[in-house]
């Protein structure tokens, strides 16, 4: 007779199920298992990835990115600051 303990399977994305319970109960568990359903069959509706693992549709990515010039990414914050600062390299140290 095998006498091995079952452990209870952890889920292999553990954080995206916890939002995905959330939103079961905020919109409805019928809502969002047809927006899973229509990822997985190739609709752009819903997608995740956690611990290497993805499930749905990502959406294209030219509609999905943002991209930042280096002026907006390098910006810091200057207490006091008037704005004359944006767009240097420096501090503008009001």
């Amino acid at each position: 007779m095998d006498r091995r303990v079952c452990k209870p399977v952890s889920h292999p994305m553990p954080e995206i199920a916890a939002v995905v319970a959330d939103m079961k109960a905020v919109f409805g568990e019928r809502e969002i298992d047809e927006t899973i359903r229509r990822s997985k069959a190739g609709e752009p509706t819903f997608y995740a990835c956690e611990n290497g693992r993805t499930s749905g549709t990502p959406t294209p990515a030219q509609t999905n990115v943002w991209r930042v010039d280096e002026a907006v990414r390098n910006r810091h914050f200057c207490a006091g600051c008037d704005g004359t600062c944006v767009g240097t390299a420096k501090s503008c140290r009001a």
